[in-house]
């Protein structure tokens, strides 16, 4: 099993760096028959990692090429948490802390206006419900649970965008603010994962 998993991850890598191969070129590629590469590339294809399309040939049959698809990509080690905090420290240091400020304001806000709707109507019991699916869509691993005094409790075990939060504040304070006007209630924060924490944890009360 562990071999077939490294023989797929190949084959992934292969594409990667190759762009499209018909099932010939894998196979001799690998060393393996043809159809132990399309046993391999048939799992793929179930997994939505790869995807196929019929290339005509000059002389003879049409032939299956295979290519990684959008899901496929996300696999590769991707390096946008370095670019964004360059990025913002660089208008840090061109236009200010205040610049920041309101750029991070404007992503809040862009969320609000995105997820408002959704809470519209409901009980607070059901707000944080639709609010940790919300996070756990957003890759947060978000979990709740209602505590012994009838408040309820939402901890986040990943944090997407950490290596931001560690260095601007703002982000952290702005998904506090978010989480306050979606839910209308009092959210206080007792954990935080960009400040050293386990989990960022958050205390939800009604508004006294």
């Amino acid at each position: 099993m562990e071999q077939e998993s490294s023989t797929r991850q190949t084959i992934l890598t292969m594409l990667k760096t190759s762009g499209p191969l018909h099932v010939g070129e894998m196979a001799r590629r690998l060393g393996v028959t043809e159809m132990a590469v399309r046993r391999h590339l048939h799992t793929l294809e179930r997994d939505a990692l790869i995807e196929s399309s019929l290339v005509r040939q000059p002389m003879g049959r049409p032939m299956h090429v295979y290519r990684l698809t959008e899901a496929a990509d996300e696999l590769f080690p991707k390096n946008y948490g370095v670019l964004a905090l360059d990025l913002l420290m660089e208008l840090s240091e061109d236009e200010g802390e205040e610049r920041v400020d309101r750029l991070f304001e404007k992503r809040r806000d862009k969320l609000l206006s995105k997820y408002a709707k959704s809470m519209e109507g409901k009980p607070l019991e059901a707000k944080v419900a639709a609010l940790a699916d919300i996070q756990n869509a957003n890759g947060y691993m978000a979990e709740w649970q209602q505590g012994a005094e009838g408040e309820f409790v939402l901890q986040e075990a990943n944090c997407p965008i950490a290596q931001v939060a560690r260095q601007f504040n703002q982000a952290c304070q702005c998904e506090l603010q978010l989480f306050q006007r979606l839910l209308e209630a009092d959210v206080e924060r007792t954990e935080c994962l960009a400040k050293g924490g386990g989990k960022c944890v958050y205390i939800i009360q009604p508004n006294t």
